[in-house]
């Protein structure tokens, strides 16, 4: 490989960018003790306790992140992202982790169909990732069960096919 930067990872899909940052910013809320979370009679709407973060706030400071990752990142530390992901995604499906099963079956969905389109790429993505397809296609059908509805605006891709 010549000097220049492989960047064809960028070009499988834009779901990750567009709705990861507000799903993941929900799933670390959900173990994140700064996040603001609103107990009933506690608090005067419009106040927050000193060190809370708002659900905005978190969903702004992860899209900032995944913005990094795509313009200066490489292959190999947006796939430990989507590792981390990942392990937030299976731990809600789990029971290990609380958090909301809408929010980690898109999530789940959105890295699951972005593990299964590595196989077009050149290089050892694809298998690299065999273990957390394994882990989110389970993960993906217990939250299936647990979900109200799935995420509207994201539709899965299909492997091989156009969008």
């Amino acid at each position: 490989m010549s000097g220049r930067r492989r960047l064809d990872w960028l070009g499988l899909t834009p779901e990750p960018e567009r709705e990861l940052p507000v799903a993941v910013a929900a799933l670390r809320a959900s173990g994140d003790r700064t996040a603001e979370t609103p107990v009933p009679g506690t608090r005067t709407p419009g106040t927050r306790t000193p060190g809370t973060r708002t659900t905005e706030e978190l969903a702004a400071a992860e899209r900032r992140r995944v913005e990094r990752l795509v313009l200066r990142g490489s292959r190999h530390s947006w796939l430990r992202y989507l590792a981390e992901i990942t392990d937030l995604v299976t731990s809600v499906a789990a029971g290990t982790r609380t958090g909301d099963p809408a929010a980690a079956l898109l999530a789940g969905e959105v890295v699951l169909d972005h593990h299964r389109m590595l196989i077009g790429l050149p290089g050892p993505g694809y298998g690299r990732t065999a273990a957390d397809r394994t882990a989110l296609e389970s993960a993906v059908r217990a939250l299936r069960t647990r979900a109200p509805s799935p995420h509207p605006t994201h539709t899965p891709t299909r492997t091989g096919g156009s969008r």
